[in-house]
């Protein structure tokens, strides 16, 4: 019989996963680069990543006995926004234009679980998607999946960044895959120069305060005085949208919804709770709760109410 590794890439591409990489169940590499970055601040309102700290030093918070960290990408179909944009209406972030991803992804993750359990009766895994205390970007560049970017996603030179990262731990010892060793931005500094609100503290480090994607999603409350959403509703694609890698990316393994590109804000202003679970329920959207979009609604359209 073949090697396990080979057979376990296919069946991860079976299920839709376009990269698939092995890295080793150590301590992440940029560790120390996370701690500083969330005690300089630049977490903003996002009290659940220093609350997880330690726990993301080491894969083992998540599974306790793993061995091996396969780290998998699946691409998001998308839409490029309309232009010029339909009166009133809000861009949504393109990995936003279907049904929520985790629900997807993890019935996968499911599936490939019970595919190593008959390949290898007895053994552990635990599939995760982002809500897990794991470092991906770092897992997924030591499994070879690409480099970090100076947007501080992940790329890979054959499919862009236009995917989402999961990860599948194990207890199985499996053989690792070479990590990519080399960055290939160059000089090039285009997501930096187009953030429309220079969120990049210097290349590699965003600060969340600042950042579109998170006023927009992560943060309760009021927006901050003057804050300027540039059309933005849900989420924020303008650094990966001038990143020229992502002229290599796929069509998507993933359903995508064209009603979800663009949002009708005065739509979302006349909401109520009822409308708002009915209109998203199994979308990525309902991360910001109705009193965000329509605080967001508010601020992409000037409106005499």
């Amino acid at each position: 019989m073949d090697a396990l590794e080979p057979r376990l890439k296919a069946e991860a591409a079976r299920l839709g996963f376009s990269l698939c990489g092995i890295a080793p169940a150590a301590e992440a590499d940029t560790f120390a680069l996370y701690e500083g970055w969330l005690d300089a601040g630049y977490a903003a309102g996002m009290g659940y990543l220093h609350d997880k700290r330690e726990q993301r030093r080491h894969p083992s918070s998540v599974l306790s006995d793993v061995r091996s960290v396969v780290m998998l990408g699946i691409e998001y179909s998308s839409a490029p926004h309309p232009d010029p944009m339909p009166a009133n209406h809000g861009k949504v972030a393109r990995y936003a234009q279907g049904p929520d991803y985790h629900t997807i992804i993890w019935a996968k993750l499911n599936e490939l679980s019970a595919w190593l359990s008959r390949e290898v009766p007895d053994s552990r895994s635990r599939g995760v998607v982002d809500t897990a205390p794991l470092l991906e970007r770092d897992f997924a560049r030591r499994a070879g999946l690409g480099w970090i970017g100076k947007n501080t996603l992940l790329i890979n030179p054959k499919r862009g960044s236009y995917f989402f990262l999961a990860g599948f731990l194990t207890d199985v010892e499996m053989k690792i895959d070479q990590p990519f060793a080399t960055n290939h931005c160059g000089s090039c500094t285009a997501c930096l120069d187009a953030c429309p609100t220079q969120a990049f503290v210097k290349p590699g480090t965003l600060d969340a305060a600042k950042c579109i994607s998170y006023l927009t999603i992560e943060h309760r409350g009021p927006l901050p005085e003057g804050a300027d959403l540039h059309g933005w509703l849900f989420g924020c694609d303008v650094c990966q949208e001038v990143c020229p890698w992502n002229r290599f990316a796929g069509a998507g393994a993933l359903p995508h919804d064209d009603g979800l590109v663009t949002l009708d804000c005065v739509r979302i202003l006349d909401m109520d709770t009822a409308d708002f679970s009915k209109d998203y329920r199994g979308s990525a959207l309902r991360r910001a709760k109705l009193e965000g979009l329509k605080r967001n609604a508010n601020a992409v359209i000037p409106l005499q109410r």
